[in-house]
Formats: structure tokens, C-alpha cells, sequence
């Protein structure tokens, strides 16, 4: 078949690193929307230090920071998983959840938890 320089092939994928930013471009049907939340991927990566909200810096000592991470860590592993898969349903539904997911982890859930471990360390 000849090239088309208007359409692009369906089996193009980025590098490995980058897998779990264009799955959550993938996820978001609106254009700009999907450009948009695939800046935001990376950079609310750089926020995670200012969003950190608990007092004991190590996580030896916070179960509740330990599980986020871990969640967080599985999260970016199906996100990576997801962007290496063809456009197709299931992988679509997957996902738009966990975009959904790593966008609440970050920006809600590392907030709440820091200020729940506070409490719970009474410091």
C-alpha cells in the first residue's frame, strides 16, 4: 500500500516510559481535552512534593502512604500496559479508569492521606 501522509498508522507507539502518558491521551476522546490531560500527566508528577502533606517524612512509619504508593505504582503499570495495546473496547474502558484513578490518587487521595496520618500520629 502506498504511504499516506494524512493518516497515521495504527501501529505506532511511543517508547516504554512514555506508554502510560499516551494511554491516558488515548482515553480522553476530545482532542484537546486528551493533549491537555497528557501535559497535566506529566506534569502533576512534578506537584507530588508540594502536595505532600504529612509530617513524618519517611514512609516507614505511614501504612496509609505505603498502600497509595503501591496503588500508584500498579496504576502507572496498567496505564503502561493499556498504551501498549491496540485502540480497541476494553482497553478504552480500561484506560479512561485508570487515568481516572492516577488523577485522583494524586491530586485527592496523597492530601487526605497525609492529613489523615497527621491525625493519627496526633503531630
Amino acid at each position: 500500500t502506498p504511504a499516506t501522509p494524512l493518516t497515521t498508522p495504527p501501529h505506532i507507539k511511543p517508547e516504554w516510559y512514555f506508554l502510560f502518558a499516551y494511554a491516558i491521551l488515548r482515553s480522553i476522546p476530545n482532542k484537546l481535552g486528551g493533549v491537555l490531560a497528557l501535559v497535566a500527566s506529566i506534569l502533576i508528577l512534578l506537584l507530588i512534593p508540594f502536595l505532600h502533606k504529612s509530617k513524618q517524612r519517611t514512609m516507614i512509619f505511614r501504612p496509609l502512604s505505603q498502600l497509595m504508593f503501591w496503588t500508584l505504582v500498579s496504576n502507572l503499570l496498567i496505564l503502561t500496559w493499556v498504551g501498549s495495546q491496540p485502540v480497541e473496547h476494553p482497553f478504552i474502558i480500561i484506560g479512561q479508569l485508570a487515568s481516572l484513578t492516577y488523577f485522583s490518587t494524586i491530586l485527592v487521595l496523597f492530601p487526605i492521606i497525609g492529613a489523615l496520618e497527621n491525625k493519627m500520629l496526633n503531630l
